[in-house]
């Protein structure tokens, strides 16, 4: 590898962020929305209401992403870019703990903040791996920041559980206190393990070309002209389409999965402990598929992770205890991390170096519109058939469709069209 000292420090930034995907967007926000800022409401409504949180976040990062991305390529501010959002989203999160019962509004528009911060923060942090190896180490490399991501995020989540389970043993009035107090700590957590990313990750050697209005202007354009390219560029296309059906049944199950546990009757400390579950068998289960993607091809270890995503989602429409959510979380865990390292990885070897956050702005991009349409396709389809197992099982349809595309990626082509631009 190039440096060991930014690869750790790139990594570390997952493990920083991942907190808010665990402790907040996978955790605490779908129980406490339901159950403390939507008191009294139906459950169907709370659902809902958490999809059109997620979609909103994710239309403003459709939105923004490549354009952001552009601009960054032009002025060399990965970086920069990624503080901005990661404040945003430290911010936005520590001001949860401020809202009050009955409150569900303002809940939603933190949320959603704090949601367009991680997201949009990860369009850069995603953008720096080509600077920290080389391609050939990409696959680990990008495990090594999902494992993590996991390691780190399920920590943090292990005390914020234990506060929850025993919140007068940590001095606090009651359970609601130490959710309040747990989304303060995500934002602790995130702002003290960014530091080594922006102090130790370097961009190209004109970094500090400041962002100016010409750089603005040119970003745009540089946009349209990357936007025709990946028009041109068959593969990345293909594997754009493909990544935008199969990530949507796999982020739409990391966001759903406790509000569908609460539907179905199962008791919410199970649940969490569950999440739990899925963080540290993830830690592991990332790293070896990073090794499984350089030993039987990384197009492979993907299929692979699809079509055990579409086992859990069939298995989960007729799982009827809390012991199958245990079993179906330990199978996520072993394959969540590493289908969302490889993508990554796979993705950062078919396009052009020198344009990675603009591409990357693209990829997240797709990602994101995703998780527009998976979020609201589980709420609709809760609330038409009034059926949360119907909902679920919905999202088989976008992990079929996706493996079936990505079938036709060819890698090598894609290297090849990549280096040539």
């Amino acid at each position: 590898m190039k440096n060991k000292k930014q690869v750790f420090s790139w990594a570390l930034y997952d493990w920083a962020n991942s907190a808010y995907a665990t402790t907040v967007m996978a955790g605490f926000f779908p129980i406490f929305l339901k159950q403390y800022w939507s008191t009294g409401s139906d459950v169907t409504e709370s659902t809902f209401q958490l999809g059109l949180a997620n979609s909103l976040a994710g239309i403003i990062v459709v939105i923004l992403a490549p354009v952001l991305g552009a601009i960054a390529d032009r002025s060399q501010a990965k970086k920069r870019f990624l503080l901005f959002f990661a404040v945003m989203g430290m911010a936005m999160t520590s001001g949860l703990f401020l809202v009050e019962q009955g409150d569900w509004p303002l809940a939603i528009m933190l949320y959603v903040f704090a949601t367009l911060g991680f997201m949009s923060g990860n369009v850069f942090y995603d953008s720096l791996i080509v600077d920290v190896c080389e391609e050939d180490k990409r696959d680990r490399v990008s495990a090594i920041g999902y494992a993590f991501g996991y390691l780190g995020g399920g920590l943090l989540f292990s005390l914020n559980v234990s506060m929850t389970l025993w919140p007068e043993f940590f001095g606090f009035a009651d359970k609601a206190q130490a959710v309040r107090v747990s989304f303060v700590s995500v934002a602790v957590w995130w702002a003290v393990f960014s530091l080594p990313v922006f102090l130790f990750v370097k961009e190209p050697e004109n970094d500090q070309k400041p962002i100016e209005k010409g750089a603005i202007i040119a970003g745009f354009k540089q946009l349209a002209g990357t936007f025709r390219e990946i028009r041109r560029l068959r593969v990345v296309s293909l594997f754009l389409l493909a990544y935008w059906l199969y990530i949507d049944g796999v982020d739409t199950i990391v966001r759903m999965a406790v509000d569908y546990g609460l539907s179905i009757g199962f008791d919410s400390n199970s649940l969490i402990i569950a999440l739990l579950i899925t963080q540290f068998v993830g830690f592991p289960a990332t790293l070896c598929f990073g090794f499984l993607g350089e030993k039987i091809g990384t197009k492979t270890g993907i299929m692979i992770g699809i079509a055990t995503y579409i086992v859990i989602v069939v298995w989960a429409y007729f799982m009827d205890n809390v012991n199958e959510f245990y079993m179906i979380a330990i199978i996520i865990g072993l394959v969540q991390g590493g289908i969302q390292a490889l993508s990554r990885s796979f993705y950062s070897r078919i396009i052009p170096a020198n344009k990675s956050a603009e591409y990357f702005g693209f990829y997240n991009m797709w990602g994101k519109f995703a998780a527009i349409i998976g979020p609201v396709m589980v709420g609709w389809v809760g609330i038409m058939t009034g059926s949360s197992r119907v909902a679920i099982l919905s999202i088989v349809i976008l992990l079929i469709l996706g493996a079936v595309i990505l079938s036709f990626v060819n890698e090598e082509q894609g290297k090849r069209m990549a280096q040539e631009l």
